[in-house]
This record gives C-alpha cells, sequence and structure tokens, in this order.
C-alpha cells in the first residue's frame, strides 16, 4: 500500500508564481516511488488573480484540490486551514512563493519513512533576501530560542513534513494567536532537520514588511514565552532598590549638609524613569491581557468560502479529541464540490 502525502500551500496574492511552482510540485511527487500524492491550495483571501488560477489548476488534475477562505485571516490561520483538511496521511507545508524547493519532497518522505514524524527545512542560505532581513530573522531565532521552553529551531521555517499522528496532535491545538513554528515544536514526538539552501522568490515580492516581521516576532514570544513579565518584574524591583537607596541617600545628605532646593532637571529625570518604567511593565501586560481577551471569546479560526476539487480536500474536518467541545475550528459556507 502507496503512502499518502498532502502537500499543502497557503497563498495570497500569488497570481504569477503558482504557475510555475505547481508543476515543479506535481513533478517532485511523481518522483517518489510508493507515493500518492495530492497537492491541496488554501487561498487566503487574495485581491487578484490567485483564485482563477488555482480553478484553472484544479481543473486540470484530479489530484488537486482548493479551499478559498472568506477573507484574508493570515499566513498562520491559512495554514491551519490547510491542515485542518488533511485527515488521512501525511503533510507537507510549501510557501506559494518558490523559495522552498518542491524537489526535496523525496528527502523529506525518506525521513519520514525511516519513522521521523516532523521533518523540517533549515534553512543555510536566504538568497534574495536583504542583510535587514536575515539579521532580523537570524536575531528573533536566538531570543526566542534562549526565551521559550519549547525547542524552536533555528532558522527553520514552515518548509515541513509532518506525520499522520504528528498532525492529529496539531489538530487538538484551537488557540487563536497561532505561532506555528512553535506549536510544531511543541506537540514533539520525533524530528530531524533537513539542511537546505533557500531560492529566491519566482515572482513578485514578499508580503512580509519590517512592521510585519517585528509584530509575528512579539506574538511568537508571547506566544510561548512569559520572560517579558519577568524582566518587567526585575526591572521593576531593581527601580524600586534603586529608589530606596536613593531616598537614603537624600536623608543622610540632609542630616549632615543641610537640605539646599534639589535641582528640576533631576527631580525631572527620576520622574520620567519611573513613569517609563511604568508604561513599560503596563505594555508588556496588556499584551498578554489582550492574547487573553482574544482567547476567551471562543471565535470560529477562520471560515471557507468556496471548497473546489477531488481527492485534494477533506469534505469533513479533523477529529477534535482533546480539544474544547464548544470550539469549531473551521466552519464552511456555501461550499461548492468540483
Amino acid at each position: 500500500m502507496s503512502d499518502l502525502l498532502t502537500v499543502v500551500v497557503a497563498a495570497c496574492n500569488e497570481a504569477e508564481s503558482l504557475p510555475r511552482l505547481h508543476p515543479r510540485i506535481i513533478a517532485a511527487l511523481e518522483a517518489v516511488p510508493g507515493l500518492q500524492g495530492r497537492v491541496l491550495y488554501v487561498d487566503d483571501g487574495s485581491s487578484d488573480g490567485t483564485w482563477p488560477v488555482l480553478q484553472r489548476l484544479v481543473s486540470g488534475d484530479v489530484r488537486v484540490g482548493a479551499i478559498r477562505l472568506s477573507r484574508n485571516f493570515g499566513k498562520e490561520l491559512a495554514l491551519t486551514a490547510g491542515l485542518d483538511q488533511v485527515t488521512t496521511g501525511a503533510a507537507l507545508l510549501l510557501d506559494a512563493d518558490g523559495q522552498d524547493p518542491p524537489e526535496l519532497i523525496a528527502q523529506f518522505v525518506a525521513l519520514w519513512r525511516e519513522g521521523y514524524d516532523n521533518v523540517f527545512g533549515t534553512r543555510r542560505v536566504r538568497a534574495g533576501e536583504s542583510w535587514i532581513k536575515r539579521a532580523a530573522a537570524a536575531s528573533f531565532y536566538r531570543v526566542i530560542g534562549r526565551l521559550s521552553r519549547t525547542p524552536i529551531p533555528a532558522d527553520t521555517g514552515d518548509f515541513r513534513l509532518l506525520s499522520p499522528r504528528a498532525l492529529a496532535a496539531l489538530h487538538q491545538l484551537r488557540e487563536r494567536h497561532r505561532f506555528m513554528k512553535g506549536l510544531f515544536g511543541w506537540v514533539g514526538f520525533r524530528q530531524v532537520a533537513l539542511p537546505y539552501d533557500r531560492s529566491p522568490r519566482l515572482a513578485g515580492s514578499s508580503k512580509f514588511t519590517l512592521w510585519k516581521l517585528w509584530n509575528f516576532a512579539l506574538e511568537g514570544i508571547t506566544s510561548f514565552s512569559t520572560a517579558p513579565l519577568r524582566v518587567a518584574t526585575y526591572l521593576g524591583l531593581f527601580t524600586a532598590v534603586f529608589a530606596l537607596a536613593f531616598a537614603v541617600w537624600v536623608v543622610v545628605k540632609a542630616a549632615l549638609w543641610g537640605d539646599p532646593v534639589a535641582g528640576w532637571p533631576t527631580m525631572m529625570a527620576v520622574i520620567l524613569f519611573l513613569g517609563g518604567v511604568q508604561l513599560i511593565a503596563l505594555g508588556l501586560i496588556g499584551e498578554y491581557l489582550g492574547r487573553l481577551y482574544d482567547e476567551a471569546k471562543l471565535r470560529p479560526l477562520y471560515f471557507v468560502d468556496t471548497r473546489i476539487g477531488g481527492t485534494g480536500v477533506s469534505s469533513g474536518h479533523p477529529s477534535r479529541q482533546g480539544a474544547s467541545s464548544h470550539v469549531d475550528g473551521a466552519a464552511t459556507v456555501g461550499d461548492e464540490e468540483g
């Protein structure tokens, strides 16, 4: 019996890249002996011609399916929507921009067949990216690797293969603030890295600006570490000790040498410093409190607008064993089976 593998590709405004990427995916799947391969595309609310392109790809091959989300939910939720459709076999995540080579599918499958549940691609080279983006990414992975108790491999993105049991475990994690790289590591099981060289984009430009990358970094750190709250605690303790020592110095100075009028700059510097420390602490608390507020709403993670294709798309939702029974990860509206 052949192994079943679904390649999940989340796309947002990638109408130029997909026609060039799709033939490479199909060729890579066909090159693996004993593998039953299929492809599932997720259109994350694209505003260009991505959906018509996907319709053409689906109509030309029964192994290909696609779902269209009701709006843009972001890459993390688009990946979740795609993985939720895979109820049998393994899944391989692939970016739609072509930077992660589908030609490595055979190596991913070989490691999966050796018994690994999470085979993740680790980037040796990041071609086509500015030095600022490379430096920021490298710094982020090092920082979160030290702050988080969950193992998050450095220089590793979403390009990975998940075995059926790793996929089933991931289906049970239904939090709304989803840092997928952390969730992949959190479920555990046997993991192995597959080093590779990342290529430039096939077409277009990256959707991740520095501002989006900064917010993404905050999402990852606050999702998998409480270290910022501890830093705020230690900063407050240090400030209190410093303030107490300064107060003692003021009393001793007044007792020994009198109490001339204190300078205005010194007083303002102390007030502004203490105010800044308090605002930083409140901001950190607000970040975590805001995430609790979003989780408490219990909203569905996403909505599916349209579903087309045959074997590439599951008609049902994955098991939610171990998850909250009243949280549905995916609602379907206006489904169309093709």
